[in-house]
């Protein structure tokens, strides 16, 4: 449990969505995104995740669209960036082993700081990432964050719509509409 967080999982998800932290809203109310200003939910839902926006009080829904919700580090915060390094380290090896146990197809890193913080990298590209988390694919995405003034909402739906496409091969309908299928992921320097 998230300190009043807790994840949303189940075994062998295509997604498994990370977050960095809870913020102090989303703990506060007990569901993931909560913030107005925080623009996952409608990515998801124009990316092709979900049929319509999923308030973030339906957060557990998202379970029946194969996708599930976790955060690397447990201890929520106003701000991803009061978190220590030791925290990340000390949080590694039981993400990990989520992961393992879970068993997701995918796992997005939302934000490169935490994968780059449990992967050991300083620096990570956007997108599809060359090694495995247990057995998953690890993408990196930019954070929908509304602080996150380096992309916008058809940045962000164009990025995620990337991995929603690689997930779920089938809704090719879905990906040619959008234009959001492109091998591998965003090489923005963002």
């Amino acid at each position: 449990m998230n300190e009043g967080l807790e994840d949303i999982l189940a075994e062998r998800l295509a997604v498994i969505f990370c977050g960095i932290n809870p913020g102090l809203l989303a703990a506060a109310q007990g569901h993931h995104f909560a913030g107005r200003g925080n623009r996952f939910w409608r990515t998801l839902h124009l990316a092709g995740f979900t049929p319509h926006q999923v308030p973030p009080e339906d957060d557990r829904t998202l379970l029946q669209h194969h996708c599930g919700l976790t955060t690397v580090v447990e201890r929520p915060t106003a701000r991803a960036d009061q978190l220590s390094q030791e925290e990340f380290k000390a949080a590694a090896e039981g993400f990990e082993n989520k992961i393992r146990r879970y068993a997701p197809r995918y796992v997005a890193f939302l934000g490169k700081a935490g994968y780059c913080a449990l992967s050991g990298q300083r620096e990570v590209a956007w997108g599809l990432q060359p090694q495995t988390l247990g057995d998953a694919t690890v993408w990196v995405l930019p954070n929908p964050s509304g602080r996150n003034l380096a992309f916008t909402q058809e940045q962000l739906v164009k990025v995620y719509g990337q991995l929603y496409c690689a997930a779920f091969p089938a809704s090719r309908a879905v990906c040619a509409r959008s234009d959001s299928c492109m091998s591998g992921g965003s090489n923005d320097s963002t």
